[in-house]
């Protein structure tokens, strides 16, 4: 099996032993994308809409760095640090970005530090 790293500079550097993304299969991997600035590393926002929207933005960039977009996504994986407060609120970004058909998708309750949301996708390579 051939595996192949993506890199991209307009998302954040891993924090550890990963990569951005790996294409594999016919498939492509990401990481859990979070709000962080590439640059800065700083957390981007205070509230789960802001820093849903900078994962997303993080996300679409590890996507592109593959020439795929969310229309490719076949499945999404959520963490939120507090579903039952910052479900409604994740899905108002996320139903921005996303398409039907819709992904399927699993979001689960995470502790993730200082900030709200953690994403990963599947996507599949034309």
């Amino acid at each position: 099996m051939l595996r192949e790293q993506i890199t991209t500079t307009l998302a954040p550097v891993p924090a550890g032993p990963y990569s951005q993304a790996i294409a594999a299969n016919g498939f492509l991997y990401t990481a859990g994308q979070t709000p962080h600035d590439p640059v800065t590393g700083d957390t981007v926002g205070t509230t789960i809409e802001e820093q849903s929207v900078q994962a997303m933005k993080n996300l679409s960039a590890v996507l592109a760095a593959h020439g795929l977009d969310f229309s490719h996504v076949v499945k999404a994986t959520v963490h939120l640090h507090h579903p039952g407060r910052d479900f409604n609120g994740f899905n108002s970004i996320y139903a921005k970005y996303i398409e039907a058909p819709f992904p399927a998708r699993t979001t689960v309750g995470s502790f993730l530090g200082d900030f709200l949301v953690e994403i990963d996708v599947v996507a599949a390579i034309p």
